[in-house]
């Protein structure tokens, strides 16, 4: 692949009196009047262009300029694509967070994934939800779990500072499914064998932190 720089010079832009050449096939033809490399790139209906200005004598091919631009930027164009599709989103939680809340943003989290991004989904705690980060540890593999093999754990959940994060990536799955508008309910499960659910008692125990909070700190906003 030729690489031609954005400021570049074709043609009678040239005025150097020799230049190095490359011809249409990639071959090297040497060094040239830049004269006869004009001649021979009108010759094949082709431009003369400077690849290399700062080469002693300047490195000039022939080439198609005008069909050679239209593909640069259609690559530029994929390239921001694909540059956008690895940016990550972030979606915030809160311990006490209610079922109607966690639905709303598991559906935020599923609808990134499947555009192809990879999603920070954050535990933000205060009060005395720092003493117990075990219960955003809880609310984070509740996450993973219902997403499923919708979701790729590439990081696990990780406490930093007064947060704990978690990044998800996506799966084939997650691009090729449609994003569902109704997800599972947070609270029960009635699936399980031994009719016992982990992630409830964890809701259940976040609750009662919650409630100790409020009435610590009757200052605080209400939770969103």
């Amino acid at each position: 692949m030729v690489v031609v720089a954005k400021d570049h010079k074709i043609n009678e832009q040239i005025r150097v009196r020799q230049v190095r050449l490359i011809d249409d096939e990639g071959n090297q033809a040497g060094i040239v009047d830049t004269r006869d490399a004009m001649r021979m790139a009108t010759e094949k209906g082709l431009d003369l262009v400077m690849v290399s200005p700062n080469a002693v004598p300047p490195v000039c091919r022939l080439l198609d300029y005008g069909r050679f631009r239209f593909e640069a930027q259609q690559q530029e164009k994929e390239a921001r694509k694909r540059a956008r599709a690895q940016e990550q989103k972030s979606i915030k939680l809160r311990v006490k967070i209610g079922g109607g809340d966690f639905d709303t943003k598991l559906n935020h989290v599923k609808r990134f994934l499947k555009d192809g991004h990879k999603v920070k989904v954050t535990i933000m705690f205060r009060g005395r939800e720092r003493t117990h980060p075990e219960l955003g540890e809880a609310l984070l593999k509740r996450v993973a779990i219902t997403l499923g093999d919708g979701a790729l754990v590439e990081s696990a959940p990780n406490l930093m500072g007064m947060d704990m994060n978690m990044i998800l990536a996506p799966t084939v799955k997650s691009q090729q499914m449609a994003v569902k508008d109704n997800l599972p309910p947070l609270e029960d499960d009635d699936d399980h064998d031994d009719g016992h659910d982990d992630s409830v008692e964890a809701v259940s125990e976040i609750s009662e932190i919650s409630s100790e909070t409020a009435s610590e700190s009757s200052s605080e906003a209400a939770p969103a």
